[in-house]
């Protein structure tokens, strides 16, 4: 089977069995259109189920009368994980996208519609993942091997879209495919539950798929270590992903490796490859009319005159720009903000700007478009003419789900507004998260030099000189990174290998939706979080190289911005008896 094009193939099944209606918990509407389900019963329509279920992985459906998500419920989670993070502001203006401006603050509410559009795409992934078993259990011509899968694949997603509600929202519904009342309460912890599929299909999906972009078994291990992760399961999580590390194989069948290029993981051309543990596919000029390729992140280029011409919402946070200088090759999570990274903040695109001279991480310039440097195959950033509004978001660009200048019409659609419709898969799990997250668990146990060892496996491919951007024949900043020595101070002792570990999956996740969910398991969000918000906010750090006005009164509470507020809409529709069943959680 060829490379599955995910929304172009749904879309030939949306609107039969599968409900798109925004009903009642999203999943209890008669859909339009519907078929005899006889016409599914058997395993080509299960298959074509099965592709509607992996579809929604992208945040997005247009079809069949439908049209949901998009930005507000990326995969990526961008701004969920990225901007409420610290890794980056909205960027752009005040006036464009306001609903992201409270999410950025911490003063959300329940009526925002981001986090309705959210709620109804992962619970659509999930109404569709137990569709495929419904129909399964009526169909006579699929053999035990391929039932087997095809459930394995079914509540791999199930796990998956419940898993992504459970980090938003904490207390929420959990649907499988026996539910016939779909107006349940959302009182009970779902871990146990999202352990459940993602084991079942760590034990029963195959290595070898018949199609990239299909989880396998170690995607599943992969996504089930995280699940026990999230829960400080770290013991049993490391069982797991030693299983992944060690013997772990793409869908097809090749040993998982980082690639010898850290940028190659963010590059159209080089996708699905050995550092590739689950993607969301992403394809363009298929015929589609764009609706296959990176529909969440068509805000997230320069604002004009470059890549995407269009719409400047992501632009990294002085703070994370910081977190790359390096002394004697090395991060240092304390003092890092210390000296401020030099920018063009405050200055015109024709006012003289000489980069920073100091020595940084080169995964900074993958991470982060700034002025001088170059961008890609653009050219140098030039600043000013790429944003919207320096003094309001920020003197940065977003470069990591940027494509290249060689690419455009090729690797971005040209059915769409802008070219900001890209191929550019957005890799959910990579195998440096695998490696940081063991790293993580070998801290938890007490094996601190295994841990110094897995995060000098992920920092050595950041040291690869053929993997620095390069102004001409030079490197284009001052790049010094170095591993971290037998008996390294920062390994000496579980708090300090603690913060060196989580530190290095800020500096090689930067931008990849991960940081605030990362925060939130670990128990420090709100003072990591509010030390941010002082810092970006230029309350004791008043330059204007770093000051977002904004954010000067932003404040991150605890017990409660942990969370995000449920959906008004969804718990106005969850009522019984005249009472709702869904609960909004504390302080909402």
């Amino acid at each position: 089977m060829k490379k599955i094009t995910f929304k172009l193939f749904a879309l030939l099944v949306a609107g039969t069995v599968i409900s798109l209606s925004c009903g009642k918990g999203f999943l209890e509407k008669t859909p339009k259109g519907s078929l005899d389900v006889n016409a599914l019963s058997n395993k080509k329509g299960v298959e074509a189920l099965l592709i509607g279920a992996y579809s929604v992985l992208d945040g997005f459906i247009n079809g069949g009368g439908i049209f949901l998500g998009g930005w507000q419920s990326s995969g990526t989670n961008w701004v969920y994980g990225s901007i409420n993070g610290g890794d980056a502001h909205k960027g752009t203006d005040a006036g464009d996208q306001p609903d992201i401006n409270p999410i950025e603050a911490f003063t959300p509410t329940a009526t925002n519609d981001y986090f309705n559009q959210k709620w109804a795409i992962v619970y659509e992934g999930i109404s569709r993942s137990n569709s495929v078993l419904k129909i399964m259990a009526l169909a006579t011509d699929i053999s035990a091997a391929d039932q087997t899968r095809i459930e394995g694949e079914a509540r791999f997603l199930r796990g998956h879209y419940h898993f992504e509600a459970k980090k938003m929202w904490n207390k929420v519904p959990y649907y499988d495919e026996t539910v016939t009342d779909y107006n349940l309460p959302n009182d009970a912890d779902i871990w146990p539950k999202i352990e459940e599929d993602l084991k079942f299909a760590y034990d029963n999906l195959p290595v070898t798929m018949n199609a990239k972009g299909r989880a396998n078994k170690y995607a599943a291990g992969a996504l089930y270590a995280k699940a026990l992760m999230f829960q400080g399961k770290y013991a049993l999580a490391k069982t797991v992903l030693d299983d992944v590390y060690t013997n772990g194989k793409n869908a097809q069948g090749v040993a998982y490796k980082l690639q010898d290029k850290y940028s190659d993981n963010f590059n159209a051309d080089t996708k699905n490859s050995t550092e590739s543990v689950f993607a969301v596919q992403y394809s363009v000029n298929d015929g589609s009319a764009a609706d296959n390729g990176g529909w969440g992140e068509v805000l997230n280029f320069p604002y004009t005159g470059g890549p995407g011409t269009c719409c400047g919402f992501f632009q990294p946070s002085q703070d994370l720009v910081n977190s790359f200088k390096t002394t004697a090759g090395l991060p240092d999570p304390d003092t890092y903000n210390d000296v401020i990274v030099t920018n063009d903040a405050g200055l015109t695109s024709t006012q003289p700007f000489t980069p920073y001279a100091g020595t940084l991480d080169p995964r900074l310039d993958w991470t982060v478009g700034r002025r001088g440097i170059p961008f890609l195959d653009w050219g140098k950033h030039p600043g000013n003419n790429w944003i919207r509004d320096q003094a309001y978001g920020g003197p940065y660009s977003a470069i990591k789900n940027t494509y290249y200048k060689a690419q455009e019409k090729v690797k971005t659609d040209i059915n769409f507004w802008t070219s900001g419709i890209t191929a550019n898969n957005y890799t959910l799990i990579r195998f440096a998260d695998v490696i940081l997250w063991l790293a993580e668990a070998e801290v938890e146990v007490g094996s601190l030099d295994k841990a110094r060892q897995l995060v000098n496996v992920v920092r050595a491919r950041a040291a690869n000189p053929a993997g620095f951007v390069m102004d001409g024949a030079v490197p284009a900043a001052n790049y010094v990174i170095s591993l971290y020595p037998v008996a390294a101070p920062q390994f000496a002792t579980q708090a300090e290998a603690r913060k060196a570990v989580r530190f290095e999956r800020k500096l090689e996740l930067g931008m990849e939706g991960h940081r605030f969910f990362d925060l939130v398991r670990w128990g420090i969000a709100a003072t990591e979080i509010n030390r941010i918000l002082d810092y970006n906010g230029g309350v004791s750090h008043p330059s204007i190289n770093n000051k977002r006005t904004y954010l000067a009164a932003a404040n991150f509470t605890a017990g409660k911005n942990e969370y995000f507020p449920i959906p008004q809409s969804q718990i106005d529709r969850s009522t019984t008896g005249g009472a709702s069943v869904l609960k909004q959680n504390p302080g909402y």
